[in-house]
Formats: structure tokens, sequence, C-alpha cells
């Protein structure tokens, strides 16, 4: 038995013209968006095992506990453009450190995400939330 909670990934301040897509398990672009240069939100549906573990389509595993979700960049989320030839990235996020009193059925818990490096080019490999996990529901 399982039950399903929502992951809300806010990207503060993505790269203006650069396509951002959540990552399926055969890294599939899922719910492309071009940026704006204002924040760019993605729903992640998760399921919480039984045992406390988060699952899902765009949940991946790393080991036995590490968890996470991808989000694709320019050239991995599909841009063809000259942007998206020369820029191809993802950003990891991590699910599995997500506090366990957050983790209710039903529950809409949000991470606010950095979009560039400090080079200013778009936040890529592990992406660490710009503060904790919140509810937002």
């Amino acid at each position: 038995m399982t039950d399903q909670l929502t992951l809300r990934l806010t990207i503060a301040d993505p790269v203006q013209g650069l396509h951002y897509s959540l990552q399926d398990p055969k890294n599939v672009p899922v719910d492309i968006r071009v940026s704006g240069g204002g924040p760019l939100s993605f729903d992640v549906p998760v399921t919480l095992r039984p045992d406390g573990k988060l699952g899902g389509p765009f949940v991946r595993r790393e080991g036995k506990e590490r968890r996470f979700v991808y989000i694709a960049i320019a050239g991995q989320a599909g841009q063809t453009d000259a942007a998206g030839q020369r820029i191809s990235r993802r950003a990891k996020i991590d699910v599995h450190d997500i506090p366990g009193d957050l983790l209710r059925p039903g529950a809409m818990l949000e991470a606010r995400l950095p979009g560039r490096g400090k080079d200013g080019t778009p936040a890529c490999a592990t992406v660490r939330p710009l503060g904790p996990w919140t509810r937002i529901d």
C-alpha cells in the first residue's frame, strides 16, 4: 500500500530562454517549460511507501537510501537551438532527506532551488534547496 503526495520544485532564478523539464526514467523530457526569467515550478507526484521511502515515476534511486528527481535543462530538456546544443545539463534534487514529519498523504511540499551556479550558468549536478522543505497545503 502506498500514499500519494506532491513535491513542488521551484527554480527561483532560471536562466531566461532555456528549456526546463522533469525527466522520466528513460530520460525523456516531461512538462517542458521555457524560462521567461521568473520562477518555474514543477509539481512532482510521488508515493510514500510503507517503509517511509519515496517512489514514483520521477523518483530515481542510488544505493539503498538515496532518492532524487532530475530537472533537465536546455539540451537535456529537448531544446535543439544553439543554446540547447551549447548547454545540456541536469539538476539532481535529493528527496531522501526530506524530514519525515512533513511526509503525509495528500501533502504538498515545496523546495525553492537556485537556478544558477556561481558563474551564472544553470545550476546542475546535485542542487541543494535554498532553505528547508516546507508544507504548502
